[in-house]
């Protein structure tokens, strides 16, 4: 199982990017995803998380300006970031909860990052 993470790249503030996350392999069902960034220098923290039936949460710095989504026929999420500010810029990361083939238990999983910088 693997996450491929793709749509990062340098926007001016103000500005929009949408993020994806592909999960390919042997999959039998995906739980919870979400997302993470990481700043230089800083901690990884949590952004948004989406379960599989929908329902969303989001950090406060991104609430309003971020949208979480999933596409559970295509084991992607979405990661639609509106509004940009500098302080957005980060490594992004996307996790999901999969459970696959043959198996009883929920492993975690992380993509391997996209990079997002914000900047005039």
């Amino acid at each position: 199982v693997q996450l491929v993470e793709s749509g990062g790249g340098l926007v001016q503030p103000g500005g929009s990017l949408r993020l994806s996350c592909a999960a390919s392999g042997s999959i039998f069902s995906i739980n919870t995803m979400a997302w993470y960034r990481q700043a230089p220098g800083e901690q990884r923290e949590w952004v948004a998380a989406v379960t599989r039936s929908g329902t969303t949460n989001y950090a406060d710095f991104v609430k309003g300006r971020f949208a979480f989504s999933r596409d559970n026929a295509k084991n992607t999420m979405y990661l639609q970031m509106n509004s940009l500010k500098p302080e957005d810029t980060a490594v992004y990361y996307c996790n999901a909860g999969i459970r696959r083939y043959n198996s009883d238990s929920i492993n975690t999983y992380w993509g391997q990052g996209t990079l997002v910088t914000v900047s005039s």
